[in-house]
């Protein structure tokens, strides 16, 4: 094929074309268009498989709070995404820092060939990037477990998208971004979602403090409460990534299908290895343990998803893995309470997969980054191009301080603001987020516990010794988390 259009692109407008005298559709194949919109939508199904994955791994009275806030994440990061967010990412014209406003408002977002790939349009590769910029929020705030309020929340995700993931997703992905002209690969996400989010969290973390009786050496002692949602939430994100990974060929071809294979082996492999790593401790099984490891296969692989074969998809998913189940226990080191181990999960694991990359992308003679028909790189460590490690440690490490260190100073500036307060008080955190926060519950027995520990403790401050004169009862509550262990 002498063009990579259907027909060649006449190029005449902004928007690409003028649908009143010409057909918008024949610059574009009918499959890519499917195949982007299908991307789309499983991308889409990842956000609440993040709130049911972090759901379950709450506590019950922090349950509903999560998925909220994944929902959340939806809304608010697509209205943004559309204001001022797709072209501060995309725009066609920009620094080698940040895009312009060039596509406020999806202005002229349409027909005309995309920045990301010449075989899709603007408006349709808009949606589908604008489910990696809802996503990714939706990642970092599982770090708000227990002890955050929630509206800040949600300023948070506007102002945190636009000033630390657009310019982080611009360098990484826009032809005019530095580490894109500098030769950093990274094909789906690793350090925009992966390494971005999870350095978010764990800054989340450091600003919001400790939870109510955590220990620097054991944590808070309580299980996951439900591993279903668990199971439930990995099964989603494990769907989606298809479209998260395999979406990022931009197009229905060959590269897609390996994307798509390399991800789902990697996944499989990530399971199996955390499974055994949790056996050799503990002799048992371990659910929790298979779904945190394929989501570790999973986020190791996504920088390298369209750059590397087949058998490679496996060390991914044995180092990812290993990493990021080891990398749990830093909380421990660093004095930090990351509550769901999104840090170590998603910020580890990222950067394993991006330094991985530089080892087994294959470019000039090999194969499969051309598998798209045009794309061509220099390749990594398997073809001798050795500097590719340092572009991926810069990426790395670029991504990792930018987020970081912004997302204190956002969260700082926040605190200061009258009603953007970030931490909930003592005894909303007793309480848990659904009831103070939310005035809802995931299940309807935990109204019924809410109850009864009110009945306890107006029973205990009414009828024992020393009890303070004129405490009645319902004045307080104690953690409903302790009190069906008294009933």
């Amino acid at each position: 094929m002498s063009s990579i259009y259907a027909i060649p692109y006449n190029g005449t407008t902004a928007t690409g074309c003028d649908s009143l005298t010409e057909n918008c559709n024949l610059y574009y194949e009918s499959g890519d268009i499917a195949w982007m919109l299908t991307s789309s939508a499983l991308v889409l199904l990842m956000i609440p498989g993040v709130g049911f994955f972090y759901s379950g791994l709450a506590r019950r009275k922090s349950a509903l709070s999560l998925i909220w806030l994944s929902c959340l994440s939806i809304c608010v990061v697509s209205f943004q995404w559309f204001f001022w967010g797709y072209s501060l990412t995309f725009s066609h014209t920009g620094s080698s820092y940040i895009g312009d406003l060039a596509n406020f408002g999806f202005r002229n977002v349409l027909a005309q060939p995309s920045v990301g790939s010449p075989k899709i349009p603007d408006l349709l590769f808009a949606i589908y990037q604008g489910m990696f910029a809802a996503i990714t929020p939706a990642l970092a705030l599982g770090a708000a477990v227990d002890r955050a309020r929630l509206a800040p929340c949600i300023v948070f995700m506007f102002v945190w998208s636009t000033l630390i993931y657009d310019p982080i997703a611009y360098w990484t992905w826009n032809p005019n971004g530095w580490t894109f002209k500098m030769g950093g690969l990274d094909f789906a996400g690793g350090t925009p979602v992966h390494i971005s989010s999870g350095a978010a969290a764990l800054a989340y973390s450091v600003m919001l403090g400790k939870r109510s009786g955590y220990s620097d050496t054991n944590g808070l002692p309580y299980r996951p409460h439900n591993v279903t949602h668990i199971v439930l939430g990995t099964v989603f994100l494990w769907v989606g990534w298809f479209g998260f990974n395999g979406g990022s060929a931009l197009a229905a071809n060959m590269r897609a299908v390996m994307a798509c294979v390399v991800t789902h082996l990697a996944a499989s492999v990530g399971g199996v290895t955390w499974v055994l790593l949790d056996y050799r401790l503990d002799k048992k099984w371990s659910t929790v343990g298979f779904c945190s490891g394929a989501v570790s296969g999973l986020v190791a692989i996504t920088p390298a998803s369209g750059f590397v074969p087949a058998w490679a998809a496996v060390i991914f998913g044995v180092v990812g893995a290993v990493a990021c189940n080891y990398a749990t226990k830093l909380k421990y080191l660093i004095h930090v309470d990351d509550a769901l181990d999104i840090f170590g999960e998603h910020g580890i694991g990222g950067i394993v997969g991006n330094l991985l990359t530089s080892f087994f992308a294959a470019g000039n003679s090999d194969y499969i980054a051309h598998l798209d028909g045009f794309t061509e790189i220099p390749g990594g460590w398997l073809n001798r191009h050795w500097i590719q490690l340092a572009y991926q440690l810069a990426d790395c490490v670029s991504g990792f301080v930018y987020s970081f260190f912004g997302t204190c100073l956002i969260l700082f500036v926040m605190n200061l603001i009258p009603g953007l307060s970030l931490r909930a008080t003592e005894e909303e955190e007793a309480l848990g987020m659904d009831d103070a926060q939310l005035g809802e519950f995931a299940y309807d027995y935990v109204e019924l516990r809410r109850e009864t520990s009110d009945v306890i403790v107006g029973e205990e401050s009414s009828g024992s010794k020393g009890s303070m004169e004129g405490t009645t009862p319902n004045t307080e509550r104690m953690d409903p988390e302790i009190a069906i262990e008294k009933v």
